[in-house]
């Protein structure tokens, strides 16, 4: 007989045989998260929940559950989660940080060259019956190599940004915490927002959610930026006002903006900014390798079964729960 019960609020691409040996495991089979109240209703019962950012774990929720042990969040960010409440609940919070490093900094340079050499606009061209001959000034993008580069974050992501544009010769700007030994090794230069945003051929969003990265790009930041700047999202979608971005976008504040993330998300159909040429948006598939993901899954079901067993989680969020 299984000892214990656990919620899982997604389908995931892992063996879940290990888990099952020590649990019941419930399985939400819709692409949709589960509604709030079926989530609700599901954690009055559980000991183990393993959740995703789009699943909304608030101090209510967690205070009614009861027999809750872990919370183990199939991400590295958690801002969804009340950590503060689990904490005071001595419930361990898990994530997956590190494993998504490189795939996602691989993903911000997917967007930052489609958008720069308008990739998608010629795809859509090409399938539109509208490529002709060769002309020397259709779809004219920007040069990366020699560029200046400003990394909003330097971070695990925002340095393996940082290594893959030493390969372009790029000038490197970053700004958030300052760290001089990374500043020596990646050849970066630590500068105040606003200059990295007057100087910056590209920049780069890999900084947190915070109430002081919420609508860090809006009206203000971006008329600071240059004309024939481009600006690349794959950290969280509400760092950037949508409202201030199609303005400068249509007014020409800025040339051009991929986003992997958005807000609301996933953005709604009728948006404007689905209607701009110069705008790339994808479904927040900035980790979407196969190995990628399947390793986020093993060590979100690894955090999960530590938990419930009484363990340390390999990778805890509150680590103040185990003192």
């Amino acid at each position: 007989m299984s000892q214990f019960n656990v919620f899982i609020t997604r389908q995931l691409p892992a063996d879940l045989n290990p888990l099952q040996q020590i649990a019941t495991v419930e399985v939400w089979p819709e692409r949709q998260p589960p509604p709030y109240d079926l989530l609700l209703e599901k954690t009055k019962s559980i000991d183990g929940l393993l959740c995703l950012l789009t699943d909304r774990v608030d101090r209510h929720l967690i205070d009614t559950g009861t027999s809750l042990k872990v919370i183990s969040q199939l991400a590295v960010g958690y801002d969804n989660i009340d950590i503060a409440a689990a904490t005071a609940r001595t419930i361990p919070v898990g994530h997956t940080p590190d494993v998504l490093t490189n795939a996602t900094a691989d993903f911000a340079w997917a967007l930052l060259m489609a958008a720069a050499r308008r990739v998608v606009e010629g795809d859509r061209l090409t399938r539109a019956g509208q490529w002709q001959t060769w002309e020397p000034d259709v779809l004219l993008g920007a040069t990366i190599t020699g560029a200046t580069l400003g990394i909003v974050g330097l971070g695990r992501i925002g340095q393996a940004v940082a290594r893959r544009a030493q390969g372009f010769e790029m000038q490197i700007l970053y700004t958030g915490h300052r760290n001089l030994e990374l500043e020596r090794s990646l050849r970066v230069q630590f500068v105040p927002f606003e200059q990295l945003l007057h100087e910056s051929d590209f920049v780069t969003i890999h900084a947190p959610l915070t109430a002081e990265t919420h609508h860090l790009f809006g009206d203000r930041a971006f008329a600071q930026m240059k004309r024939s700047a481009i600006l690349v999202n794959t950290a969280r979608g509400a760092i950037v006002d949508p409202d201030a971005l199609h303005r400068a976008l249509t007014q020409g504040d800025i040339a051009a903006a991929a986003l992997d993330v958005t807000e609301p998300e996933p953005i709604p159909t009728a948006s404007p900014l689905l209607t701009l040429e110069n705008l790339i948006v994808t479904p927040h598939i900035g980790s979407a390798s196969r190995q990628t993901r399947e390793k986020m899954a093993q060590m979100a079901i690894a955090n999960l079964m530590a938990g419930l067993g009484g363990d340390r989680l390999p990778h805890c969020v509150n680590p103040e729960v185990y003192q």
